[in-house]
């Protein structure tokens, strides 16, 4: 095969290595994947306004978020059991980030724990937090993460409940399946020793790293998927933002705002940013594109939190367009999770490495020398 030039050559390589269960669960979103769709199609909608005679012979694509700076306005979003798609592979893509010099998420449900990140790399990274029942836990979690110096706390706020998603129904997570198709998906586990071997033999343990000790009798990822629906707390409301600011001194970024009454009530209650997100796709099927609430977001919070996007990012070209729109940076899950599935760490930095590249390409035909540069005067009406 020929070198992978693109996000999308990352993801064919994934696929080939990936058994079928996880790489729907890793490319999958909830019902029928319209939102998931709408990510990407209404990125591609959006035309760039090319200029030509401009002096751009120096480009920066740094950015400075949180009193951190970044070589590009990137991070890497938290994706949980990323762990089961390489080994070890949350720690590979910290270390990749670090290279780049951009953050990378450890999710709660990451497969390594916080501290075998923070021994991995000496740059701070960012931790996600998922809200459970028992408050004890989260406590305990938040402390590591202070002691580990992570940079900022990704507050995810789209998941009082988990999506259903249909191509995880059919792989049998959380169903009995009949013999034939267990026969079936035994197979093509068989046919992925690559695999079996990185991630199931010298990936081990496989377990939520963040949570030893919490999780009881959790051997598979359905098992894992299954505990999270019990363990999460759909309670959780505004007032609780008061209760984790007591404890996390850092940053504090909201993920998965969709709606502007929302986003002022986040700038209100004091959060240092929020992610514009559909959680991927994997949430609300009706749900409405990232990049197409986007500017609504911006325009009602203003100056008073940082905006961050994600959801369908799959090039430079399109950074381009949602920084256009108005957010300081945009988190990418699915594409680093093809990088480091097809190739480790290494295939992590190639992916990013790309995108850097499509970035500046793109910055150098809309005459945009540096990130500042890009606003809606770049985007074709």
């Amino acid at each position: 095969m020929l070198a992978p030039a693109s996000v999308s050559d990352y993801r064919e390589l994934a696929k080939r290595r990936l058994p079928q269960l996880m790489f729907d669960y890793l490319d999958g979103g909830a019902f029928e994947e319209a939102t998931l769709q709408a990510n990407r199609l209404d990125l591609q909608k959006l035309s760039l306004k090319q200029k030509v005679l401009r002096d751009v012979s120096s480009l920066d694509t740094s950015v400075t978020l949180f009193g951190q700076k970044m070589e590009l306005p990137l991070i890497l979003a938290p994706v949980g059991f990323a762990g089961m798609m390489a080994r070890r592979a949350e720690v590979q893509a910290a270390k990749a980030a670090q290279t780049v010099g951009i953050p990378f998420t450890l999710s709660t449900v990451g497969i390594c724990p916080i501290e075998e990140v923070r021994r991995a790399v000496t740059t701070p990274f960012w931790f996600q937090l998922y809200m459970m029942r028992d408050r004890g836990v989260v406590r305990e979690i938040l402390s590591r993460a202070q002691a580990a110096q992570c940079g900022a706390l990704v507050f995810t706020v789209d998941l009082p409940v988990l999506g259903t998603r249909y191509r995880d129904i059919r792989n049998g997570m959380g169903v009995k399946l009949p013999l034939f198709s267990r026969l079936r998906m035994a197979a093509n586990f068989a046919s992925r020793p690559s695999w079996i071997y990185d991630v199931g033999v010298k990936g081990q343990p496989l377990t939520f790293g963040n949570l030893a000790g919490v999780v009881q009798d959790a051997k598979s990822l359905g098992a894992l998927l299954h505990w999270t629906t019990t363990a999460l707390d759909p309670s959780v409301t505004w007032k609780d933002l008061e209760w984790i600011r007591s404890i996390w001194k850092g940053p504090l970024i909201l993920k998965g705002v969709l709606d502007a009454d929302d986003a002022k009530e986040a700038a209100a209650t004091g959060a240092d940013g929020l992610v514009v997100s559909n959680h991927g796709g994997r949430q609300l099927d009706a749900a409405r594109s990232s990049i197409s609430m986007l500017p609504r977001i911006v325009d009602a919070v203003g100056d008073r939190t940082v905006v961050l996007m994600d959801g369908g990012i799959r090039s430079g070209q399109d950074v381009t367009r949602a920084l256009a729109l108005g957010a300081r940076a945009c988190l990418i899950g699915r594409a680093w999770v093809y990088g480091v599935a097809a190739k480790g760490e290494a295939g992590v930095v190639s992916v990013l490495e790309t995108m850097k590249r499509e970035l500046r390409t793109s910055m150098a035909l809309i005459g945009a020398s540096r990130i500042g540069d890009i606003n809606r005067a770049v985007i074709e009406s």
